[in-house]
C-alpha cells in the first residue's frame, strides 16, 4: 500500500514532536528519581547526637520528625471504639459486677480504661489504687521512660522493692522513644529486664531475634501478665511452663501465689493484668508472622519515605493497616472485627454472671455452717474460673487477638464457676 505524499511530508515533524515529548518525560522521571533519592538520603538527617539514656522525645524528634509528630498524637483522646479506645471512662460504672468480682482488691475501687502511651506515667500516679495500697517500685517498670535509668542506678532488686511513693518522684514521662530504640542505631531493643529474664528462661535468645520478632518483643515488655515475686517484689512473668493460661495457672500453683483473699468467697485469687502478648501468641496473626507493630503501628508514606506510624492505637481507627493483607472494604473489615468482639463480650457477660452466682453460693455456705476445709474445693474452683475470665477480660482486644482461644478459655471458666456454685450450694449442715 502506497502512503500518500502529504502524510510522508508530515512524518519527520511528528516524529520529532514524539521524540521531544519522550525526552521530556524521561528527563522528568530521572529528575523525580534523583529528588526522591536525595530525600531518602536526607532521612534521617542527624541534627543532634542523641546521648545514651536520653528519654526526652523532643530531642529524638529533632532527627526523626515524622515519627515524633505521630508519637505526639498519643496525647490525643481519639475517643471510644465499641470495646476500647482512649477515653478514660470507668469500667466499674460500665460493668458494675466488676466491683463484686474484685471485692477486697483495689480494682474494685478504681478501674479505668487506659489512655495512650503519653499518659502511662500520668494516669498511674492519679489512680486511687496506688493510694489505697502501698505499692512497690516495680509498678513503675512500664509506666515511665525513666525506669531503665532507675534500674541502672539502684539495681534490679532495689528498684523493684523500692516504695512507689518515693521512686515515682523520679518518673517524669510516660512511654518514650528510648523504651524501644537504641539512640545510635535506632535498632529495636529490649530495655526491661523482666522480659529479657522470662524469654531467657523460656529458651529464647534475644540476640538471634529478627527485626520482625522485635516489632512484637518491644511491645511484649509491658503488654503482658506479671506478678511481684518474693519479699523484694521482683517483677516476674509467669512463663516458666509456657505462655497460655493453663501454663500460667500451673506456674502460680507451683509458686503458691495469690494477690488477695476475695472479700465474699474467701478464695485466694490472682489479678491478671493485660496479657496481650500471651493472647496474641496463640492467634492466627502471630502464627502467620504478623507483628504487633504491623497492625498498631502500620507503615505510612511521608513523601518517598516509608515510616512507621507511632500513633499507637486500635486498628479500628486505621483499617487501612488490615487491608495490606485483606483486600476487602474497610466496612467489611470492621464488621469482621466487631463480630468477633461482640461474641467475646457476650461470653464475658455470661461468665461474669456465673462467677457472681458462685461467689454468692460460697459466701452463703459459711453461715450455714460450712468450714474452711469443706469450702476448699469450691474456693479452688472459684480461683481457677476467675483466673481464666480475668485473662480474657483484662486482655485489651476483647478476643480479637485469638478468638478461638478466648472462647475456649471462657467456656472453661463458665464450667468451673458453675461447678464451684454447685459444690457450695449442695453443702448441708
Amino acid at each position: 500500500m502506497k502512503i500518500p505524499e502529504r502524510i510522508l511530508k508530515t512524518l519527520p515533524a511528528a516524529m520529532f514532536v514524539c521524540a521531544g515529548l519522550a525526552t521530556v518525560a524521561v528527563l522528568a522521571l530521572l529528575f523525580d528519581i534523583r529528588e526522591k533519592k536525595r530525600e531518602a538520603k536526607r532521612y534521617p538527617f542527624k541534627v543532634v547526637e542523641i546521648p545514651a539514656g536520653e528519654t526526652n522525645p523532643v530531642i529524638w524528634g529533632k532527627n526523626f520528625a515524622f515519627e515524633y509528630d505521630s508519637y505526639r498524637k498519643t496525647e490525643i483522646n481519639y475517643g471510644r471504639t465499641k470495646y476500647g479506645g482512649s477515653e478514660p471512662y470507668s469500667r466499674l460504672e460500665r460493668d458494675p459486677v466488676l466491683k463484686k468480682l474484685y471485692a477486697g482488691y483495689p480494682f474494685s475501687v478504681d478501674y479505668n480504661e487506659e489512655r495512650g502511651h503519653h499518659y502511662a506515667e500520668i494516669d498511674q500516679k492519679r489512680t486511687e489504687r496506688v493510694k489505697i495500697v502501698k505499692q512497690p517500685g516495680a509498678c513503675l517498670n512500664c509506666h515511665t521512660a525513666q525506669a531503665p535509668a532507675m534500674i541502672q542506678t539502684l539495681g534490679w532488686e532495689a528498684f523493684n522493692r523500692g516504695p512507689f511513693d518515693s521512686l515515682s518522684a523520679m518518673a517524669r514521662s510516660g512511654v518514650s522513644c528510648s523504651d524501644c530504640h537504641d539512640p545510635e542505631t535506632m535498632d529495636l531493643v529490649v530495655t526491661r529486664p523482666a522480659f529479657r529474664n522470662a524469654m531467657t528462661e523460656s529458651g529464647v535468645d534475644l540476640a538471634h531475634a529478627t527485626r520482625q520478632d522485635m516489632r512484637s518483643y518491644v511491645c511484649g515488655q509491658c503488654h503482658v501478665e506479671y506478678y511481684f515475686k518474693g519479699e523484694n517484689k521482683v517483677l516476674t512473668f509467669p512463663w516458666s511452663r509456657g505462655r497460655n493460661i493453663d501454663s500460667i495457672e500451673a506456674h502460680y500453683a507451683a509458686y503458691g501465689f495469690k494477690d488477695w483473699i476475695h472479700k465474699e468467697s474467701g478464695a485466694s485469687l490472682i489479678k491478671l493484668q493485660h496479657p496481650e502478648f500471651e493472647m496474641w501468641g496463640t492467634g492466627i496473626h502471630a502464627k502467620a508472622g504478623v507483628s504487633c507493630a504491623d497492625c498498631h503501628m502500620p507503615y505510612v508514606r511521608q513523601g518517598s519515605v516509608k515510616v512507621s506510624d507511632h500513633w499507637v492505637r486500635s486498628p479500628l481507627k486505621h483499617l487501612e493497616s488490615c487491608r495490606q493483607c485483606h483486600p476487602v472494604t474497610e466496612k467489611e473489615l470492621e464488621e469482621r472485627v466487631l463480630s468477633i468482639q461482640d461474641k467475646t463480650a457476650e461470653l464475658l457477660r455470661r461468665t461474669e454472671a456465673a462467677l457472681s452466682d458462685a461467689i454468692d453460693a460460697i459466701a452463703s455456705a459459711g453461715p450455714r455452717g460450712a468450714s474452711d476445709a469443706e469450702l476448699e474445693k469450691a474456693r479452688g474452683l472459684h480461683r481457677a474460673a476467675q483466673l481464666r475470665w480475668d485473662f480474657v477480660s483484662s486482655e485489651n482486644s476483647t478476643g480479637f487477638h485469638s478468638p478461638q482461644e478466648a472462647a475456649r478459655i471462657l467456656a472453661v471458666s463458665v464450667d468451673l464457676a458453675r461447678r464451684a456454685q454447685l459444690k457450695a450450694a449442695t453443702y448441708k449442715k
